[in-house]
């Protein structure tokens, strides 16, 4: 069985996002049940062309030069085509591999509302957001999802969303992305508040600053960077003059176990930002027995296993979940719905028996 993974990254020469560590993890899980798997992504600097990766065969192209790109997946002849997040790269393994087997996960589907808040708020650059929505939202990629064999959700909040976007028949199905699960972890006998993911506007990592003026008595770690070099700075300036917050810089989870230490440690995981999926950081932070506090709620997770802040009054939320040491009962909870949710041997049996099933028939 060979499984070509579609993606818009890969979590390694420097391009760390939730789509790539997914795409990774998914991939190393199911080389290591023995499966043959390649991934086509767009290349990075520094990467070459074909490279070996946790057992992927990650074949890499320019995207500015689309006669590459084009050979590239019409030479790449797999089984089964499986696109994380649909870009055109879905369309194009349809184009050049019709008679074989192509399926998708919606892992961020993205309304006109969302794509207006990554313009209005942008990683990089407002030129960069329409390049990818261009790149990821043109209705070629509608097409392509409309008829592939089998369409999934990484979030149950995006059976919705994908179903009225794309104009499908039902609802796509719920595939959960793998977590690793910590049985004990060790928490700080300091309360601890870790933010995890890319200090992009549109995540607002400056709430988190603010929070810990107000809370001296919290220890609060900030992972994570900038790709907008005078952005971080300035964060990092501020963030300096807090003795309370612990700054990590990027933490590459793939390498080393310092991320799930400190979410070990920590007791409720921050989410500040404007819009999200479902945040991979959510489904780890719960595998660690951390409580949520976020201005976000996709599939209920900051509701149920902590505290949704709906007006971003995050002192409010934090309160809360320190009296009476409240945040554990909730990450106790968290833990045991990823644990039946979300634990690698759940979703990567779920991912074997959908491929098997689409080749037996």
């Amino acid at each position: 069985m060979h499984i070509c993974l579609l993606s818009v990254e890969i979590f390694a020469w420097g391009k760390y996002g939730g789509f790539g560590r997914a795409t990774r993890t998914i991939g190393r899980e199911l080389a290591k049940n023995g499966v043959q798997v390649s991934a086509i992504v767009p290349r990075r600097n520094g990467q070459a062309k074909i490279e070996m990766l946790d057992g992927i065969r990650v074949i890499g192209f320019d995207i500015k030069k689309p006669l590459e790109m084009f050979k590239i997946y019409q030479e790449c002849d797999a089984d089964i085509f499986h696109s994380e997040e649909p870009s055109f790269g879905t369309f194009l393994a349809r184009l050049f591999h019709p008679d074989k087997k192509h399926i998708v996960t919606f892992r961020d589907t993205r309304l006109a509302s969302d794509w207006l808040i990554e313009f209005q708020l942008p990683s990089l650059s407002k030129f960069q957001v329409l390049f990818n929505w261009f790149y990821e939202d043109n209705f070629l990629v509608h097409h392509a999802v409309r008829i592939a064999h089998r369409r999934f959700v990484a979030a149950n909040l995006l059976k919705k969303r994908a179903h009225s976007k794309y104009l499908l028949r039902a609802d796509p199905e719920f595939l959960p992305t793998p977590v690793e699960i910590v049985l004990e972890p060790k928490k700080d006998k300091t309360p601890t508040v870790i933010y995890v993911g890319r200090w992009d506007r549109r995540k607002r990592p400056e709430l988190v600053i603010e929070l810990a003026k107000k809370f001296p008595q919290v220890h609060f770690i900030m992972t994570g960077a900038s790709r907008d070099s005078v952005y971080d700075k300035k964060l990092r300036d501020l963030a300096v003059q807090c003795k309370n917050i612990e700054l990590t810089g990027f933490i590459n989870q793939f390498e080393n176990h310092k991320l799930t230490d400190m979410l070990s440690r920590s007791w409720i995981l921050i989410n500040t930002a404007a819009r999200e999926g479902l945040p991979n950081s959510f489904i780890e932070a719960c595998a660690n027995k951390c409580a949520i506090l976020s201005s976000v709620d996709p599939d209920e997770f900051s509701s149920k296993f902590g505290i949704f802040v709906t007006d971003d009054n995050f002192e409010n939320g934090l309160n809360q979940l320190l009296e009476n040491d409240k945040w554990r009962l909730l990450g106790e909870a968290g833990c045991k719905y990823v644990a039946s949710t979300f634990s690698k041997e759940i979703s990567i049996k779920k991912h074997l028996q959908i491929y098997a099933d689409l080749l037996n028939q």
